[in-house]
């Protein structure tokens, strides 16, 4: 009995959120989406109120639904997007799949439910991020020390211990990260699940107005959704894309993400340390300098990529800011070390 009426106060707290989201809807058909997502919830609601027994205890909503609200009434639906997805907001899959002329809407079950896959370049864009980190923190790590004039064997001991801490930080933090989020995801598809076994015609309706929002027209996109419904695992999949804009083929690995996030930063961390553990005497200093400049040029064109700015302007304005942190560092070094000495 907890847990009904824990999935009736669900069910509650989600038809409030959608009425303030809706209020905070400037396009007319989210505005109705969101009003007619609350009104099925609200049904929800009652199927499990009479699961309950007696009378319905008294709602209010939780002071998380609260502050959601406020975010929202903030900047706008779009922009808190990913709050509202963790909160299990169905429909916001509209905010990445908008309906525009030209745009070619699905009209078929076959043609539904492929949509909502990771980026391509999402992994590699978070590879470059890594190096990146990677490469100034150590290389403005090991031209601090420089700059205070302490011996190569102690610049290589601080470089290898700053590349194994900030490696280690990293993949910890991305581990963590990645295992809470794919938690949500698992716990949200899971409710989606019972709420399948539980309410399959609700269910079917809230999928259709999804699709009715992006321009199919609302007796068509009913009988998709039907159709949909009737293949529970089909319907599942499709429920998790469009409803809470997931990809259940694709929750993400925290050792993955850890892996991948120790990998970029030591590789970008090793390059200013390289000549240093290679025994480049007087001369690994300046080469620490170049190569370092060289792959800040590289990361900032490289970034280009994701941004559709120019290469050569975003390598220049990479080396730049580089060039600012790892100056100041050295410079600091410098100051430091006349005034221990």
């Amino acid at each position: 009995m907890a847990h009904v009426e824990e999935r009736w106060r669900s069910e509650k707290n989600s038809a409030w959120l959608y009425e303030v989201v809706a209020a905070a809807e400037s396009d007319p058909a989210k505005t109705k989406l969101f009003r007619d997502l609350g009104v099925a919830a609200e049904k929800q609601a009652a199927i499990l109120a009479g699961d309950l027994g007696g009378a319905p205890p008294l709602f209010r909503p939780s002071l998380r639904m609260r502050t959601i609200a406020a975010l929202v009434r903030l900047v706008g639906p779009r922009a808190a997007r990913p709050v509202l997805a963790a909160a299990k907001v169905r429909g916001i899959s509209v905010y990445s799949a908008p309906a525009v002329a030209g745009h070619t809407m699905p009209t078929s079950v076959a043609g539904i439910g492929g949509r909502h896959r990771g980026a391509g370049g999402g992994a590699l864009r978070a590879g470059v991020f890594g190096v990146n980190d990677g490469l100034v923190s150590s290389a403005c790590l090991i031209f601090g020390v420089a700059g205070a004039g302490a011996e190569p064997n102690i610049i290589v001991l601080t470089g290898v211990a700053g590349l194994l801490a900030g490696a280690f930080s990293m993949a910890a933090g991305e581990y963590l990260s990645m295992l809470s989020q794919r938690e949500m995801f698992e716990h949200q598809i899971g409710e989606e699940r019972d709420e399948l076994e539980r309410y399959p015609a609700e269910e079917a309706e809230e999928l259709a107005l999804i699709y009715a929002a992006r321009g199919i027209p609302i007796e068509e996109a009913r009988g998709i959704a039907k159709r949909l419904i009737a293949n529970p695992k089909q319907a599942l999949d499709t429920l998790a894309r469009e409803e809470l804009g997931l990809n259940p083929d694709d929750l993400g690995s925290p050792w993955g993400a850890a892996i991948s996030s120790f990998a970029a930063f030591a590789v970008g961390a090793m390059l200013p340390l390289a000549p240093f553990l290679l025994g480049g005497g007087p001369l690994a200093l300046p080469i620490a300098v170049g190569v370092t400049g060289a792959a800040l040029f590289a990361v900032g064109a490289a970034l280009s990529l994701f941004s559709g700015r120019n290469a050569v302007f975003g390598g220049l304005r990479m080396l730049l800011i580089g060039a600012l942190a790892g100056g100041a560092t050295f410079g600091i070094g410098q100051l430091l070390g006349v005034g221990v000495a």
